[in-house]
Order: structure tokens, then sequence, then C-alpha cells
């Protein structure tokens, strides 16, 4: 994706819901089957900018959800774990008057995703994982002394130096494959959260998702791309569950959204449109 090639971002319908911990800011576009969109750590719903129509014209109704304190939801009173992420799946789903959707997230977005599969089976009819994350004892260990001190450190910069910091680390992550355009509109993702900047992380990192694959019971599939730098965690979190569809697609970085929209899309549908049946529209009366 070059900044020619940006398309105009859709017109998606805006709302709140009301949450266990305030208002949850969602948006939605299509008339299809309901498909729930988590994003990663730290953005919003508008990371699925470019897949939202791509999702629509391939029959779902795609619904992006800002999760607490990101985006325009509010942030829970206290330092959040995958689990407050989680809670606000079924209060968009009553908001919008469905009884259960199918559900993708993407990186911290795939732990919620998994979390609220487990936690609300009733509610959540397939589930993808894009970018299953494993963390150890080693691994939890390095994050608390790395990455988690940093993002505690991270402050407004003379300049706005701190911005340019974010995109010079998002440039490095997608290997100069996103426009300046792009990267300017990750920052921003990044910065217009309620809650404190180093919430996402602490929570991915903290969160047991090997120990939460066993108890999935709906319909699933592991989505990754092997640019991305957690690639190694998905066939690790296909070997807990062989019994998971499993797609890679080649190439590309973290934001794969934005550099391969329509194979991504092509990979959800072809999954989501295999477990059929259950993914039908489910309104309540």
């Amino acid at each position: 994706m070059n900044s020619s090639q940006l398309p105009a971002k859709p017109v998606t319908r805006r709302g709140y819901a009301d949450g266990p911990f305030g208002q949850v800011h969602y948006q939605s576009l299509g008339d299809g089957a309901p498909l729930l969109l988590l994003h990663q750590a730290p953005m919003t719903s508008s990371q699925f900018d470019y897949v939202y129509e791509p999702l629509a014209r391939r029959g779902f109704r795609a619904i992006g959800i800002d999760m607490p304190g990101f985006g325009g939801s509010d942030a829970t009173p206290g330092t959040p774990t995958i689990g407050d992420y989680a809670q606000v799946v079924p209060a968009v789903l009553d908001a919008l008057g469905l009884e259960k959707a199918a559900i993708l997230g993407h990186h911290t977005g795939a732990l919620a995703a998994t979390e609220a599969a487990v936690v609300f089976p009733s509610r959540v009819s397939a589930l993808i994982i894009n970018g299953p994350l494993l963390v150890d004892e080693a691994g939890l260990r390095e994050f608390m002394e790395g990455l988690h001190q940093k993002e505690k450190a991270f402050h407004a910069e003379p300049e706005a130096g701190h911005i340019v910091n974010i995109v010079k680390v998002r440039d490095w992550l997608a290997k100069g494959a996103i426009p300046p355009e792009r990267l300017s509109d990750y920052a921003v993702q990044a910065l217009v959260g309620r809650g404190a900047y180093w919430w996402g992380h602490h929570a991915a990192f903290t969160y047991d998702q090997a120990a939460r694959l066993p108890l999935v019971t709906q319909p699933a599939m592991i989505l990754t791309n092997t640019g991305d730098v957690i690639h190694d965690h998905a066939p690790a979190a296909h070997a807990l569950r062989p019994d998971f569809a499993y797609a890679a697609l080649e190439g590309s970085g973290v934001d794969i959204v934005d550099e391969q929209p329509e194979a991504w899309a092509d990979a959800v549908a072809a999954f989501l449109h295999s477990a059929g049946n259950t993914l039908q529209a489910d309104i309540t009366a």
C-alpha cells in the first residue's frame, strides 16, 4: 500500500452501547451476518477501516468495537484485564438487538475475543483468532522488564517527539509498507484512548491464552500472516487446538488488514461461510 493506493474510508454507522464501565463506542457497515471486530493495542476500531467494505461485500455486517479505554469508549476504573475487555461484547450485541455474532480479534483483540467466546458462549457463534499470543514465564518477565517499562514511561515530549516515536516504531513494524498518511492515523489512534498508554499490552501479556484455548467450544480459526512479529505463536496455538481451522497469509507485517485487505477478507469469509448454519443473524425479539 502506498499513498496513491489509499482508498477512501467507508462511511460507517456509529453508535454507543451502555457497557459495564460506561459508554462503548462501535461502528458498523453491511447488512449480513454479524461479525464483531476487536482491535489490537493501542489502536481503535478504525484499525479495520479498509476491511469494513470488503467484509460487507462478502455478506457480513462488520461491527468494530473500541475496547474499554481505547478510542471513544470509556476506560475501566483501574488497570484492565483481557476479561474486562471481553465484557463489552454482550453490551454491544444488546445495543444492536443481536442475540449472537461471530467474533474476530487481532493481537490484543484476539485475546479478548478468545475470552469472550469462553465467558459468553451463547453470544459468540464462531471465533477467529487473528494473531494468538502465548506468553510463558520467560516471555512475561521479558515484557515486564522491557516493553512494559518503556510504555509506562511514555509521556508527551517537546515538538511532538512522542508522536514521532510512535510513527517510527509503526514504520519499522510495517517494514516501510504503510504510507505516511496511515502511519499518522495509527499514531492518532494510539493517543486518543481514555486509558493509560500501557494498559493494553499489559493486559495482553498477563493473559494466559494457552489455558483458555481448551475451553473454546465454538467453531474457530487461527488466522496469521508469516510476516507478523508474533507469527510463531500461531502454529503453537494450533498445536494446542488442532481441531481449529488454520490460515496463514504470506508476508506483510502487523498491519495485515491494510496491506492485504482483500486476501484477509477472503480468508475470514471462507471460514465463516464454512461454519455456515450458526452464522445467520439472530435477532432478539
